[in-house]
């Protein structure tokens, strides 16, 4: 039960940062014999009742798995006690911090509540000495990981080789940071390569510093070449989702996409403590020299303002947790100095000209819910801002 009400919690809190309410169903109406489809429409709850409905469940669940002892030792791909407490930090920072129409941010009550949450988890796990092992396939129950969604081989991929290369528009015709062309499949795709599917921006691979390892354990750019032989056209795959070489010697997709790891609980404390008006600069710093190893003090975060505190922590999540699911709700729960959310904020995108939304977008927040879901339930209405059905 303790498992059950946290991925419920999981689930619908999912659901509420995307959409804000939603139909709220607790019952299996086809066990009662109810089989008729109208008792299957079910209207969406006010924002407020579904936040109050997934306080409750990340409740049950922390109640059910009681003096369960966190030791770092469970199977990692199965929810947990520890999945538990970080998912209850995590939603009682959105409830303290993002307002939306038919729900008002709560403020330090319940950021206090968070930090309460992740005191379980501080100290119980800890950062890989190297980035990449992180996510490495032979290395999946790993120490610094909580909760991850697994893969395996003859099972669904992990999507990952949609941000790779294809052999046919790569391999002899780009050139490393070397000047040096690319004559052979460096990354051992074996053809399996994605042609570009989707690239992560030049502006934001300039943000990572020459000695963050994360850089190129997260990249492999390229480039193209002007009429006067100069590197130009920047480009870059990413590397986190790589898989493996299964045994019939093909490129599998398999990587686990982690949920919850400790670096994550080092930064949500250190976004706490900083909307507590408490020091946070320890937090990032202990993600920061796993990043800068040997240069670490000359890239040690010194405390600052709220706001500045702010977008160094997003920043430094940026950075730890490219395609693991983060930024946007990033960008929405974290604020300025006047406490709007960053995603109003240009200093929070990359280039940093334009802020994501403007204000006239603020409805944005929220996504709309398709024609195709409005019209299979009639009592569903479409959400604030985007219009009628």
């Amino acid at each position: 039960l303790g498992q059950a009400y946290g991925l419920r919690a999981l689930y619908y809190f999912m659901l509420y940062k995307t959409y804000g309410g939603v139909p709220i169903v607790t019952t299996v109406e086809l066990l009662d014999g109810k089989v008729t489809a109208d008792k299957f429409y079910v209207e969406r709850a006010t924002p407020e009742a579904t936040l109050s409905f997934i306080k409750e469940d990340i409740g049950k669940s922390e109640s059910y798995f009681g003096t369960t002892e966190i030791n770092n030792k469970h199977d990692k791909t199965m929810w947990s006690k520890a999945a538990t407490l970080m998912l209850k930090a995590e939603i009682y920072m959105w409830a303290a911090k993002v307002s939306i129409n038919g729900y008002t941010a709560s403020g330090k009550s319940d950021l206090e509540i968070a930090k309460n949450a992740l005191n379980g988890i501080i100290g119980k796990f800890q950062l890989l000495n190297k980035f990449s092992d992180v996510f490495s396939t032979s290395n999946r129950n790993n120490a610094e990981v909580i909760f991850t969604l697994h893969f395996a081989d003859g099972e669904a991929t992990n999507w990952g080789g949609m941000f790779l290369y294809q052999d046919a528009v790569f391999i002899g015709q780009v050139y490393g940071r070397d000047d040096k062309k690319i004559e052979t499949d460096t990354l051992n795709l074996k053809g399996t390569g994605g042609v570009f599917r989707h690239e992560y921006t030049e502006d934001f691979w300039k943000t990572f510093k020459e000695g963050d390892s994360r850089r190129d354990a997260t990249f492999m750019e390229y480039y193209m070449k002007n009429d006067n032989g100069t590197l130009s056209e920047f480009g870059c795959v990413m590397k986190k989702r790589i898989g493996t070489i299964n045994s019939n010697d093909n490129r599998i997709y398999i990587s686990d996409i982690p949920v919850y790891r400790y670096a994550d609980a080092l930064l949500m404390m250190a976004e706490i403590e900083n909307g507590l008006n408490n020091p946070c600069a320890s937090y990032i710093n202990e993600v920061r020299k796993r990043a800068y190893g040997d240069t670490f003090e000359e890239n040690k975060y010194t405390e600052g303002s709220y706001a500045e505190n702010e977008l160094a922590i997003l920043q430094e999540r940026d950075k730890e947790f490219v395609s693991e699911g983060k930024r946007w709700f990033d960008v929405l729960r974290m604020h300025d100095a006047s406490g709007r959310s960053l995603v109003f904020s240009a200093d929070a995108n990359y280039p940093g000209t334009n802020p994501i939304l403007g204000t006239e977008e603020a409805y944005k927040m929220l996504w709309p819910v398709n024609i195709g879901t409005l019209n299979v339930n009639p009592l569903l209405t479409q959400t604030p801002g985007y219009g009628k059905k």
